[in-house]
């Protein structure tokens, strides 16, 4: 019987602490082992048994693995029935802000990355691009409108583009040093409108925006499907959702020279978040660019 797997499964303190962590975040080996504070041959143990248990997924790039509590199937039924046990135990409250910690540990460490990176990033992108115009690229599917967003603008090329095509621009990065580059270009533009801001948290009203672009930045991202529902969430319906990202790939040197928290998003998965997310995708092209790298460039309508 299932629920007797789940149980045993669960059936263990460090079990049920781990789990009641990995509901909220999704973590490597090495910051569950800092919030749980144990070694990690034996937080290893019990993230197998979880896993073979199906209460809890694990996402293999490389040489790396993320663990998250299962998103779909009995075991995420499972635990959704259990989740308001562990909301009231003082012990899994401070487990849970020990993740915190880590999570903003880890977002203050990307931000000061990219601040670090900011006038190298045009070298460093046409590294890895080659010969691809992505701007080129995009340009050409973008649509004529009142207001469009770059979410993750970086140093503002992608908002030239946009410019070009829309009345209004909204930039949203989370890096000061890259708004700072942008506002050097578009200091006299007044219907330019630079915002801080995480992808997943934009500073941007319901229905803001007649086009989002994001491009090459989800994968910067633990779950880049909460970026996508908010692109939604900003665009009016029937509104254009460009993308650009690299699909799946093995280069580790995307993770350690150019601070990818993924190698890459597989084509099947960001084509399953548009459907989640009310989007309807309209187009998907693919360019071989360096490094062994397959950009995609995806179109998708707010439904």
């Amino acid at each position: 019987m299932e629920i007797i797997k789940y149980c045993k499964a669960l059936a263990d303190e460090t079990r049920s602490r781990l789990v009641n962590v990995l509901l909220e975040y999704e973590l490597n080996v090495g910051e569950i082992v800092q919030v749980m504070e144990m070694g990690q041959s034996r937080i290893s143990r019990h993230l197998k048994i979880l896993s073979e248990s199906g209460l809890v997924d694990v996402r293999r790039e490389g040489l790396w693995a993320f663990y998250r509590a299962s998103d779909s199937g009995p075991g995420r039924d499972f635990l959704d029935g259990v989740a308001s046990l562990l909301e009231g135990e003082d012990a899994l409250k401070r487990d849970r802000n020990r993740a915190e910690k880590v999570i903003r540990e880890r977002t203050a460490a990307t931000r000061q990355f990219f601040d670090d990176i900011a006038p190298e990033w045009d070298r460093m992108t046409a590294e890895v691009l080659g010969d691809l115009n992505l701007g080129h690229e995009i340009r050409e599917r973008l649509p004529d409108c009142a207001c469009a967003a770059d979410i993750g603008c970086g140093p503002g090329d992608m908002l030239e583009i946009l410019a070009a095509t829309s009345q209004r621009v909204i930039g949203v990065d989370n890096s000061p040093k890259m708004l700072e580059l942008a506002e050097e270009r578009f200091s006299d533009d007044a219907s330019m409108s630079l915002r801080i801001g995480e992808m997943t948290h934009l500073p941007l009203r319901d229905e803001e925006a007649d086009c989002t672009v994001m491009s090459l930045v989800l994968h910067h991202l633990t779950r880049p499907i909460d970026a996508i529902r908010e692109a939604g969430r900003v665009l009016r319906v029937g509104g254009r959702l460009l993308i650009a990202e690299f699909d799946q790939h093995e280069n580790e040197l995307m993770r350690s020279e150019y601070g990818d928290r993924r190698l890459g998003i597989p084509r099947e998965h960001m084509l399953e978040w548009f459907e989640m997310s009310g989007f309807e995708t309209v187009g998907v092209t693919e360019f071989t660019v360096n490094m062994g790298l397959v950009v995609v460039v995806y179109e998708a309508e707010k439904k």
